[in-house]
């Protein structure tokens, strides 16, 4: 009889509530802070209701990430015999992995605990694959390692419509952000090794969507046989809707139904409106 295990993840994954709940993974949010008002990401604030607030206010809201506390609530809820798979942001973007380092301490050997080392929908992909393993009966050690091996395919690439967000949130420096910020550049993001790096100016979405697709390009393309998805910030999609227009050919024929959700607060906060995002598993 094969050990129960239990998938859990962080908010900044940007895994809508409803659809965790149908995969069976439990999601702790990070809190997003107005001035002295606190939010829980997807549980006390939607998306919807971020982007209104963000674009109503000159301060820039902060975050804070899972506490060991959420973490304990969560592992103390384990059943009997059941194991836990944890995938959080990458630990050098947020304390929230430590958080979960902490409190597994007091769980020996009921925890994996797993540092995405990317952010948004690329550390859902890795959720979503834990899911699929999960499903297929591998242990929680076994969920783990295939994680740690499967994560260095993971691409999350995001045009964003401005640097500053990510200048003003301590996640890039002035120069970088600076530099993006000429010539009405839409600059193209990544993670390397857990952190935010500049990947590519465009001037322009249109060029700027050219650029994700040489990307993808550069990856080996898209492996449609693992997860995959798009993301947008903001009240609107129409960005990312003219990404597919104008990437049509990337996906037709290859996939039957393409994932979009909404970029939420936690990441948000530094992707700021008008973003999108890709995350795929490259064939390379």
């Amino acid at each position: 009889m094969s050990v129960k295990v239990k998938i859990i993840a962080d908010s900044a994954c940007d895994l809508p509530r409803e659809q965790a709940a149908k995969l069976g993974v439990e999601l702790l949010p990070l809190t997003t802070v107005f001035g002295d008002k606190e939010y829980l990401d997807g549980v006390t604030m939607s998306s919807r209701q971020f982007y209104e607030m963000l674009v109503e206010t000159d301060e820039l809201p902060h975050t804070s990430q899972v506490t060991p506390a959420q973490y304990e609530e969560a592992f103390r809820h384990l059943e009997p015999g059941e194991e836990a798979v944890c995938v959080t942001l990458s630990a050098k973007l947020s304390g929230t992995y430590n958080s979960a380092r902490l409190a597994m301490a007091d769980f020996p050997g009921k925890v994996q605990l797993m540092d995405s080392e990317t952010v948004c929908i690329g550390e859902q992909l890795l959720v979503r694959l834990a899911v699929r393993l999960r499903d297929r009966g591998l242990s929680a050690p076994e969920i783990a390692a295939e994680l740690e091996r499967e994560k260095k395919r993971v691409h999350v690439l995001g045009l964003l419509d401005t640097l500053e967000y990510l200048k003003k949130g301590g996640r890039l420096s002035s120069t970088a952000a600076f530099a993006g910020g000429l010539l009405s550049i839409k600059p193209v993001v990544t993670t390397v090794n857990g952190e935010v790096t500049v990947l590519g100016k465009a001037r322009g979405s249109k060029n700027g969507n050219n650029l994700l697709r040489s990307f993808i390009e550069q990856a080996g393309g898209i492996d449609f046989s693992m997860p995959y998805a798009l993301a947008y910030s903001g009240l609107s999609d129409a960005l990312l809707q003219k990404y597919l227009a104008d990437s049509a050919s990337l996906y037709e024929g290859k996939a039957e139904e393409i994932p979009i959700c909404a970029i939420g607060s936690t990441i948000g906060t530094y992707a700021g409106p008008g973003a999108i995002a890709v995350a795929f598993f490259g064939r390379r």
